[in-house]
């Protein structure tokens, strides 16, 4: 073989393994030059005291309050649904609201003693089926922190801030539950789904 075939069949693999590799590269690319580097196209929504900016699309009509609460110095929680999920969960969700005209900072009592590794939160939530004669406690995942709302610290005057807390559901046969979370008063709720 001479060196001058060699030296061909070299650069023809050189041209391969160049091509191979563009393409390899263009199929790992995003597709999408509008974001700087880094973005990501899901950010992670807040949660606790920061609220979202709306969206453009306001929505006809407030959602439903099912119940409502009175707790200290004119907060006020709504729920707005309590729903078994498909898992055997029930959700609980609402709002907080701050009625009066001063920031309300006294959330340590809603995460309870039970998780208090969630930080601020809503984790004191509980449910009592009556009927059924138990207590239920809010959910946490394998780190011990609760399937709740958290980074809860404050409510600023004439502002809400969303909520939700997850439970095991009860029975199929519970249709309503006594929902509370400390220093508000207990609120029954009907559950759907």
């Amino acid at each position: 073989m001479s060196m001058r075939y060699k030296v061909k069949v070299r650069g023809g693999a050189a041209v391969a393994v160049a091509a191979a590799l563009a393409l390899t590269l263009a199929g790992c690319g995003g597709g999408n030059d509008d974001k700087p580097a880094g973005a990501s196209s899901s950010a992670p929504k807040p949660s606790g005291g920061a609220q979202e900016p709306s969206s453009g699309k306001q929505s006809s009509a407030p959602p439903a309050v099912i119940a409502t609460a009175t707790g200290e110095d004119g907060v006020v929680l709504e729920v707005n649904e309590a729903k078994r999920d498909a898992g055997g969960f029930l959700t609980v969700s609402g709002q907080l609201k701050n009625t009066g005209d001063k920031d309300f900072n006294h959330t340590t009592a809603w995460r309870g003693n039970e998780l208090t590794g969630s930080g601020e939160s809503v984790a004191g939530a509980t449910l009592v089926d009556k009927a059924g004669k138990k207590r239920y406690y809010v959910l946490r995942d394998t780190e011990g922190r609760c399937l709740c709302t958290t980074g809860v610290n404050s409510i600023g005057a004439g502002k809400s801030l969303p909520f939700f807390v997850q439970f095991p559901a009860p029975p199929t046969n519970t249709a309503e539950v006594d929902f509370s979370l400390p220093t508000f008063a207990t609120a029954t709720i009907k559950i759907s789904g």
